[in-house]
């Protein structure tokens, strides 16, 4: 019989950043994650990006989170002697002068901080890009090499045995007896204090967590090769533009809603290259196409917190396309929570979703 903690079910972002805080806090952790290659996290382009959207919003949380999502990544950079993390400026591309105007007027009353470099009226000239009416620069941003991160984790995983490349099954988790708390027993063999579903998209199909207001996402990114752009910045109009090194660029992403075909598509990958396009004069080639499924949330905050019915088992993710700057402190929250040592946020606790849940669940018992 294998003893643990924590049994952590799915390693992408979520999963990884949760299992590796709660080891580094001395738990005995064990990850079950069969790899799925159309996860989110392993195709996503990693941006962190503090200002988004139509709106020109400041991200939520962005003055905490960001800053607490860089520091992590850099520690995890020294501790696994590998790069994952560049910090880039943004170029946020203004697509005409009616939204350009509307930002100019509402820049004072915008609760910015130091994200906002400098706001530009005029075409700033840069090589290959499509600026017209101009756009703003945003400070503390950059992106993530999410694939590359999880294997090296994934890989430290392996050797030390805290990670089985398995499919979890539901079905073989049970509760038993306790003194000290809950506890569960899986397919016999494993026994665990707590359970914690970081299982993604996959979530809807979780027996426990069905009933979560989680929705799959699709989207896709190409990789382009470009030699006309420079690799010294971020372009963000319509879709994200992210180099790779070597005149090559990751471009993004759509969303498409259920139902959605499975894998990447000639629709998507049209889409894509039509808004890169309208970006940037300089002549590109799209060299691969990938897609990813993303647990989207009806309010766009992620969930976190026990099942309302199970004692011991609990739920961590619902990042939807922000895992890269929500992962690592959400991991912390999490860590002190299942400590005793701090409440969820209000925002991100699933007990404010508690309505949905049908009826009671428990697990099997022995």
């Amino acid at each position: 019989m294998t003893d643990c903690d924590f049994l952590v079910v799915g390693h992408g972002l979520a999963g990884a950043t949760l299992a590796d805080e709660l080891q580094r806090r001395g738990h005995r952790v064990l990850v079950y994650d069969a790899g799925r290659p159309d996860s989110a996290s392993r195709v996503a382009a990693g941006l962190v990006n503090p200002v988004a959207g139509r709106r020109f919003a400041l991200a939520w949380r962005a003055d905490e989170l960001i800053p607490y999502a860089t520091t992590y990544y850099r520690a995890l950079e020294a501790r696994l002697g590998q790069d994952f993390y560049t910090a880039a400026p943004i170029f946020k591309v203004f697509g005409s002068e009616e939204e350009q105007a509307a930002l100019v007027a509402r820049s004072a009353k915008q609760p910015w901080g130091d994200f906002v470099a400098e706001i530009l009226t005029h075409d700033p000239g840069l090589p290959g890009v499509l600026a017209p009416h101009g756009g703003a620069w945003l400070r503390h941003g950059g992106y993530l090499a999410v694939a590359e991160l999880l294997a090296a984790l994934a890989a430290e995983g392996e050797a030390a045995g805290w990670l089985r490349r398995e499919a979890f099954d539901w079905a073989r988790l049970v509760s038993i007896p306790a003194s000290a708390g809950p506890a569960f027993v899986y397919n016999g063999a494993v026994r665990a204090r707590h359970v914690v579903c970081c299982e993604g998209a996959e979530a809807v199909h979780n027996p426990y967590f069905n009933w979560l207001p989680l929705t799959p996402n699709q989207g896709e990114v190409l990789d382009v090769e470009c030699t006309g752009l420079e690799a010294g910045q971020v372009l963000n109009r319509g879709v994200y533009v992210v180099p790779l090194g070597a005149g090559r660029f990751r471009v993004g992403a759509t969303y498409r809603w259920p139902p959605f075909a499975e894998g990447p598509t000639a629709d998507g990958r049209a889409e894509l290259a039509t808004r890169l396009g309208a970006l940037t004069s300089a002549p590109f080639a799209v060299v691969g196409q990938r897609a990813g499924v993303r647990p989207a949330v009806r309010d766009r905050k992620p969930l976190l917190g026990p099942h309302p019915a199970v004692p011991g088992l609990s739920f961590c993710g619902g990042y939807g396309s922000k895992g890269v700057v929500l992962a690592p402190r959400l991991a912390a929250l999490m860590a002190d929570w299942l400590a005793g040592q701090a409440d969820l946020w209000p925002e991100v606790s699933l007990a404010r979703y508690g309505a949905l849940w049908p009826a009671p669940v428990a697990a099997p018992e022995i």
